[in-house]
Formats: structure tokens, C-alpha cells, sequence
């Protein structure tokens, strides 16, 4: 959990001097962007370590400024579905603005630097501050967007194979560089994690990506994936 204490990390600490310029709030208005500043607190957190929990009080947003997180939703058999946060996003927004627990839990991927808002303070910043609430209107708008697409994703593909090929071309379009051996997918993700957003086991993602590395579609590596053949990812969805 985020603490009042804020460690002193780096001189981007200050808005104002941030070098990645990705958030939700990075571009309002200088006095805007100004309040934000002065409301929120920043921290630096560790892969693997948690934002907050599901089912837990709503404590406040969390805007993730670098790094990624993932967002999980879990079952009472034990089943859980993901998605990647990626920088920019506001998480805990929903919960926040509705008044109910955390739907999910986020975890961070890798290391990265969020800003807190506490729940009444951020409340009171949308009520005074109109581009913000747009803002967050926006993000609202966007979360159940991708919500509706991940469920046509999950629900209406017909096969394994092709929700997994929607999958990386997905993070092709959202989260990779290209090289000259290929797109380089720039997250790493287990196996484990693949079949949480694709809703499968863990078992039939290891099997299916076998079979297409053995037919040089995709390269794995230590760092995550190498996609050596869009066009052959796009053939697998039944359009």
C-alpha cells in the first residue's frame, strides 16, 4: 500500500519535470495539472508487488505513470481473467467514482512509478476541475470499451488458437517495437498469465504456442515474444 511518506526518488518526482508525459492528467491546464500535483503522492513499486486488492474499500485512484500492471478478476472456483494496464491508465477509477469495492486486483508486471489519490481528495478535484472530469469521464468510457472487447473476445471467437492470435496481434498494435527480426512484444508474459486473458489453461496456451514457434510464427525468448508472421497470426481469426 501507498504510505504518506513519499521516498525520495528522482528530480522527475515534480510534474512539471516528469520525462514520460504519459498519463491521464499530463496534459490539463498548468494550474490544473498544478492541484494534481499537489494532491497526489508518488511512489515507486517492484514487480510483483500490489495496488490494491479486490474486494477491498476503495482507498483511492492509482495513476500509473510507468511500468505495467496487470488487473486481475477472480472466481470463487479459483478462475481469474487479466488485462494489462498499460501507462496512462487510472486504476480504481470505477470503484472510486461508484462508490463500490475494487472490481479487481492490480499487480505490477514490472517495476514502475504511480500517483495516489486519495478518494475524497480526487473527488473534489473532478468537482472543481473540468478538464479533469473530462478526463476521467474519458478514461471511464475507455475501460468499458475494452471490457466489451475482451468479453467479444472471450465469447465469441470460436476456437483457443484464434482468441490467442487476436491476443498478439492485440499487443502488436499496443505494446511492441519493430525490429528487423520481426515485432517485438515489449512485455513479458508467462504462460500462466496469457491463458488469465484468454480465459484457458495454462496447459492449452503452452501447447498452442509450441505449435507456432514450430511453424516460425512467433519466436519466444527470455524478454517476451517475437512475432515473425502477422499476415499467418491474421489467417487463424475466422472473420
Amino acid at each position: 500500500m501507498i504510505t504518506e511518506t513519499i521516498k525520495p526518488i528522482s528530480p522527475e518526482a515534480h510534474c512539471d519535470m516528469c520525462i514520460y508525459h504519459s498519463n491521464a492528467f499530463c496534459h490539463l491546464p498548468e494550474d490544473t495539472l498544478r492541484t494534481f500535483y499537489e494532491i497526489s503522492i508518488q511512489e515507486e513499486f517492484d514487480e510483483g508487488e500490489y495496488l490494491f486488492f479486490e474486494g477491498q474499500k476503495p482507498e483511492g485512484v492509482y495513476v500509473l505513470c510507468s511500468g505495467r500492471a496487470k488487473f486481475l478478476i477472480g472466481s470463487n472456483k479459483g478462475k481469474s481473467l487479466m488485462r494489462i494496464a498499460l501507462p496512462g491508465e487510472i486504476l480504481g477509477l470505477n470503484a472510486v467514482m461508484s462508490g463500490k469495492p475494487y472490481e479487481g486486483s492490480a499487480e505490477m508486471l514490472n517495476s514502475g512509478r504511480v500517483r495516489f489519490i486519495r478518494h475524497d481528495a480526487f473527488m473534489n478535484f473532478l468537482r472543481e476541475n473540468g478538464p479533469a472530469s473530462f478526463r476521467a469521464a474519458e478514461f471511464i468510457s475507455r475501460d468499458y470499451f475494452a471490457v466489451h472487447e475482451q468479453i467479444r473476445s472471450l465469447a465469441l471467437s470460436g476456437s483457443v488458437i484464434e482468441k490467442l492470435a487476436k491476443l498478439l496481434l492485440h499487443l502488436c498494435e499496443t505494446d511492441a517495437d519493430e525490429t528487423a527480426d520481426g515485432t517485438h512484444l515489449k512485455i513479458s508474459l508467462t504462460h500462466e498469465e496469457i491463458a488469465q486473458m484468454i480465459g484457458t489453461s495454462r496447459e492449452t496456451v503452452t501447447r498452442i504456442l509450441s505449435d507456432l514457434k514450430s511453424r516460425h510464427i512467433i519466436h519466444g525468448n527470455g524478454s517476451g515474444f517475437i512475432i515473425h508472421d502477422k499476415i499467418a497470426l491474421e489467417n487463424l481469426i475466422d472473420n
